[in-house]
């Protein structure tokens, strides 16, 4: 079951990929990470820094926005884009990651999940046709298909039960789909924890159902790096090349590059402003902690080569003094830094790839991680 691809396939260089993907709402460039918005709000940062930051497309929750302020309301307001002040491309993830790690009390069946709001205590079903229903309003440009998430590492027949259910509640998905406007996209997501022949059998049922894309769940859930990047190679040979692949949840700068390096073409994640909150830069020297005392009386910028001012201008000393004063400026300045950092990456990504300099790139920036910060004169 086909259905109409809007992913246009570049660059090759070895199995890293760039491409362009066309939504309803604009370009997204591959590879392409996207910021988290969970609630209709980017943490700690306006939407223009979002933009300028040179974000082409951000994540919705479903789970969060279904429960406040409710997905009627958000269509009634003219869709997610057009309340939130984005007005870019955006997707939305299905709500079952959140059902199954935010709500103490639920109950999986094969209809649907049913758990207990963690903001009100109310209980709601969420089924398949429900969470389609939900992106639809919300005015997704791309839908995630409903599926059941464990948490590794766990037992094979639990991991094998969810896998299973995740391909019936994604036929379930693809029909729900067809009221969609045209242009909007669906992606299915293969499962199977870190069993290799569950991640295949996965892989091998959703390009049967058919999709617009295809995305990687169930990693970084506690897993090692290295299990993450064999499931990665297991699925990624089964997946169609002319079709944008996503591996959500995902990640650190690490985990991008090595994931991109086997053919990934889409990220999201949450570190980017969590970390910012928490007092910790991503830079090219890789992580900082502003936290550091070290840092007291430094004058430097953390990257007088960066093209973020906030990095570029804004002194150490100073970002240390508003992380240790619980200042929340020193919280906006650190998410729109690391922000910043991870585009960044993305458009030295693209390039290399379109140059064909992508092995060396990878070992030239690997360098400078493990070369750290340097240290005051």
């Amino acid at each position: 079951m086909n259905l109409p691809n809007h992913f246009e396939l570049l660059a090759n260089d070895g199995l890293a990929r760039t491409g362009k993907l066309t939504t309803p709402h604009g370009m997204v460039r591959t590879p392409a990470f996207m910021p988290v918005g969970t609630a209709g709000a980017m943490k700690g940062m306006h939407w223009r820094e979002v933009r300028d930051a040179g974000t082409d497309i951000v994540l919705g929750n479903t789970y969060h926005l279904m429960l406040r302020p409710g997905a009627e309301r958000i269509a009634a307001l003219g869709g997610l884009q057009h309340f939130t002040g984005w007005n870019g491309p955006m997707l939305t993830d299905s709500g079952g990651f959140q059902v199954m790690s935010l709500s103490e009390l639920r109950k999986v069946g094969e209809h649907a999940v049913t758990f207990r709001s963690h903001i009100d205590g109310m209980m709601v079903e969420l089924s398949p046709e429900r969470s389609i229903e939900v992106q639809l309003l919300l005015g997704a440009d791309i839908a995630m298909q409903m599926d059941e998430c464990v948490r590794l590492p766990t037992e094979r027949a639990d991991i094998e039960r969810a896998m299973q259910l995740s391909l019936r509640w994604a036929e379930r998905s693809r029909r729900a789909f067809e009221q969609a406007s045209p242009g909007t996209m669906l992606f299915g997501i293969a499962q199977g924890g870190d069993i290799p022949e569950l991640r295949r059998a996965s892989a091998r049922g959703l390009v049967e159902i058919g999709f617009h894309g295809y995305a990687i769940g169930g990693l970084a859930v506690g897993e090692p790096q290295s299990v993450m990047l064999a499931m990665i190679e297991e699925v990624m040979p089964l997946l169609p090349d002319d079709r944008p692949r996503y591996l959500m949840g995902v990640g650190t700068p690490d985990d991008i590059l090595e994931a991109v390096a086997r053919g990934v073409d889409m990220f999201d994640c949450v570190m980017p402003t969590r970390n910012g909150r928490h007092g910790m830069a991503f830079t090219r020297f890789g992580q900082i902690n502003l936290r550091n005392a070290r840092h007291a009386d430094d004058p430097r910028p953390l990257d007088e080569t960066s093209s973020w001012p906030s990095a570029r201008n804004t002194s150490r000393a100073y970002l240390h003094h508003l992380v240790r004063s619980g200042e929340t400026l020193g919280a906006m300045l650190l998410s729109e830094i690391n922000v910043a950092y991870y585009q960044s990456l993305m458009v030295d990504l693209r390039q290399a790839i379109s140059s064909g300099t992508f092995a060396s790139f990878r070992e030239q920036i690997r360098r400078d991680w493990a070369g750290g910060d340097i240290a005051p004169l």
